[in-house]
């Protein structure tokens, strides 16, 4: 009967020092967010965000009829902005399917140097574009509210407001390729996802046709570019 009585004493020691210990563990244990979130199979959102554009640019070196050789460059990044929307197709606990129609709205300045004299002309254009991409999104493992993940895929753009007359000529089409990193943060009502984006561009956008310019002034800055392929790094904030 004392061992029954001891056991009995030990047992509800146990339990009184084991009941803080479960109340502490409870309290300081993370809530999961949505836990069924990225099981949907169709779902929808929209993204904003800024971005620079760039041009990967080629001079052709060739001197005007007065001598001059003029090289052109992309001497400095001026930020933009980009807005669009997302449908999200799943795949499986790990990859999903997107499409992201979007609109970015920006410019590319240019600076033409004349290589023995040094003078410069300036001029900037305007860079607003629509893009059609479509990627693949790999998810990693989640970790409480947080779960990273890598998206690549293929864009075709759009070229709009692009005007004839000016020292460089664009063509309106264009494709390439994207690649990001970012993190599903899991809100009580919606996930917000930071990605850094890179899209590089595998046409050449320089359109060869100067019928639009008579001015020798102009023609030979259309004469010192013979290719330019499009550069953008974009931040995004998803809302899913």
């Amino acid at each position: 009967m004392k061992t029954l009585k001891k056991i009995k004493i030990s047992v509800l020691l146990l339990s009184i020092f084991t009941i803080p210990i479960t109340i502490e563990a409870q309290l300081y244990r993370k809530v999961q967010n949505q836990p069924a979130a990225d099981q949907k199979l169709f779902h929808l959102g929209f993204f904003v965000g800024f971005h620079t554009q760039d041009m990967v640019m080629k001079n052709t070196g060739t001197p005007t009829s007065s001598g001059e050789v003029w090289f052109a460059d992309v001497p400095s990044y001026s930020p933009g902005f980009s807005v669009g929307i997302i449908g999200d197709r799943y795949i499986n606990q790990y990859f999903n399917l997107r499409v992201s129609p979007s609109l970015h709205f920006g410019e590319k300045k240019f600076t033409y140097r004349e290589q023995k004299t040094g003078e410069k002309y300036n001029t900037t254009q305007r860079g607003d574009f629509l893009t059609f991409p479509i990627h693949l999104k790999f998810n990693g493992g989640r970790m409480h509210n947080m779960r990273p993940y890598f998206l690549a895929g293929a864009y075709t753009s759009l070229g709009l407001g692009l005007k004839k007359g000016e020292a460089i000529r664009f063509e309106r089409m264009d494709y390439g390729l994207d690649f990001g990193v970012g993190c599903n943060i899991y809100l009580p009502l919606f996930k917000l996802c930071p990605e850094l984006r890179f899209s590089l561009g595998l046409k050449d956008l320089i359109n060869k046709n100067n019928s639009d310019v008579s001015e020798p002034d102009i023609l030979k800055y259309r004469y010192a570019v013979s290719s330019g392929k499009t550069r953008m790094i974009s931040l995004i904030f998803n809302f899913e």
